[in-house]
């Protein structure tokens, strides 16, 4: 008979050891990292709504008209918007680690600006300034991602950041709602901007610290800024938004129509112009290939939409609750509780949902926006506070948007390469901010119209203006759901 004694256990050999520290340090690094440019996001996104609390505030004591109001939180986006992608190619010119502490220093200084103004003229100068900044900042943080993780670690990242949009936009309002009603040290609405400074100088210093050193210039990096492009798109987002923007106060006069008629004009410009580019061997603003990349198409409507509903809905909803129902800002502000953690609930689950449920979760998505956004109207209908149904209402709006917004972003950027990253994400982000601007300057002046004609035979009253308002809501939630069934060619 014969016996075996179990094999003892072997010592970590010293090269084991090695490799194991090795990873353990790669793994904190990437984490360091993904911590500083994450919050640097969350920092830019929260930028983009906690204004929307202020909003009243800010139209009170800087006697702002409705216009200017729209163009102070527009400002922000339109220059965001128009800069990021020749930002994503600033990043790849002089380095990623050069261009987010660039922009981080341009948006801190520009929101201590913003803190200071003394009229809506400078307000809304000192916005596009710190839209400038996020421009130059933003695009780099998906391209540090891409280029710094492979795989599960990726999709994970990726993940975190589509999160960060989410809580971000979400947390605004009630962060915005907070600080105004804290009036700390007598700041009112101008604690939303000073906040940033603070966490804009730390930021500085860790990103000196923790941000990887930019290697030496590649033959991408070699890649000449698109100037005449640049214009051409600038030019095409002003035609759309200042009439937008404007019009409604001047009843829509010849010029609001003309320059809309010009947009599309523009536009088709610009589109012709970086065709013809890409045909030379040039460099135009976006890769041609990358508008290639299966469902980035679909993606970028997708996400134009839920961005538009989102921004419309909020900007729109703040005016009602604190003008229309007469809400503090810190009340105004923590209504939106409910949509802000779902938001971010559904952004940080939905991968570990069923897999059968993945290919319904954003035409799903889009039609609980579509009938949270109605509901939220018929809810406060009549002048009402919406009781128990203007809660539930939230949540589906925020469930929904979460779910037509996060698989999207996640899924059309697992699919780009890491050499089409900067392309990719500024893309994307581009799309992200129009989507944006177009809600807040289409359903704001939908909205602002007809509560600015008060007192006329026949006037809306504010909860009549937001009914209409959700309506449309409603109706580009639907486009978005329909979009949703289209499925993808192999």
């Amino acid at each position: 008979m014969t016996t075996t004694t179990p094999e003892s256990p072997r010592s970590p050999t010293p090269e084991s050891s090695k490799a194991a520290a090795t990873d353990n340090g790669t793994a904190d690094r990437r984490g360091r990292l993904l911590a500083v440019v994450l919050t640097a996001q969350f920092m830019a996104v929260l930028d983009v709504f906690i204004v929307n609390v202020a909003a009243p505030t800010l139209r009170t004591e800087l006697h702002a008209s409705g216009a200017a109001l729209q163009l102070v939180i527009a400002g922000y986006t339109i220059t965001y918007a128009v800069l990021l992608i020749t930002g994503a190619r600033l990043g790849d010119l002089f380095g990623h680690r050069r261009a987010v502490l660039a922009g981080l220093a341009l948006f801190t200084a520009a929101s201590l600006a913003c803190g200071l103004a003394q009229s809506s003229g400078q307000l809304i100068a000192f916005r596009m300034a710190q839209g400038a900044g996020s421009a130059l900042m933003i695009p780099q943080v998906l391209s540090l991602i891409q280029r710094h993780s492979t795989g599960e670690v990726r999709t994970r990242a990726l993940g975190a950041y589509a999160a960060v949009l989410a809580v971000g936009a979400a947390a605004g309002q009630v962060l915005g709602g907070v600080l105004v009603s804290a009036d700390l040290l007598g700041t009112g609405w101008r604690a939303v901007f000073l906040v940033n400074v603070p966490v804009g100088l730390a930021l500085l210093a860790l990103g000196h610290r923790e941000l990887p050193r930019d290697g030496a210039h590649g033959a991408e990096r070699a890649r000449p800024l698109d100037l005449p492009g640049l214009l051409l798109l600038g030019g095409a987002v002003c035609l759309l938004t200042v009439p937008l923007v404007l019009g409604q106060e001047s009843d829509w006069p010849v010029w609001s129509w003309l320059c809309l008629a010009g947009s599309v004009v523009v536009f088709a410009l610009f589109c012709a112009y970086e065709a013809a580019l890409a045909r030379r061997g040039g460099a135009p603003l976006i890769a041609p290939r990358v508008l290639r990349v299966p469902g980035i198409g679909l993606a970028v409507l997708q996400i134009l939409v839920a961005m538009a509903v989102n921004a419309g809905f909020l900007f729109t909803l703040t005016l009602h609750l604190q003008s229309g129902l007469g809400y503090s800002a810190l009340r105004g502000g923590l209504t939106f509780a409910p949509a802000a953690v779902v938001f971010g609930a559904v952004g940080l689950t939905w991968r570990r949902w069923p897999a059968r449920w993945q290919r319904a979760l954003t035409p799903a998505g889009f039609v609980l926006a579509a009938a949270g956004a109605l509901g939220t109207g018929l809810a406060l209908r009549g002048g009402g506070d919406g009781g128990l149904w203007l809660y539930v209402s939230f949540t589906a709006l925020g469930a929904g948007l979460s779910l037509g917004f996060s698989p999207t972003l996640t899924r059309a950027l697992a699919t780009v390469r890491s050499q089409d990253a900067a392309d990719a994400s500024g893309l994307l982000a581009t799309v992200t901010q129009l989507g944006q601007l177009l809600g807040v300057a289409a359903f704001g002046a939908l909205f602002l119209h007809r509560v600015e004609t008060a007192g006329a035979p026949g006037a809306y009253t504010s909860a009549d203006a937001l009914l209409m308002c959700t309506y449309a809501l409603a109706g580009a939630a639907a486009l978005g759901a329909v979009s949703g069934l289209v499925r993808r060619r192999r």
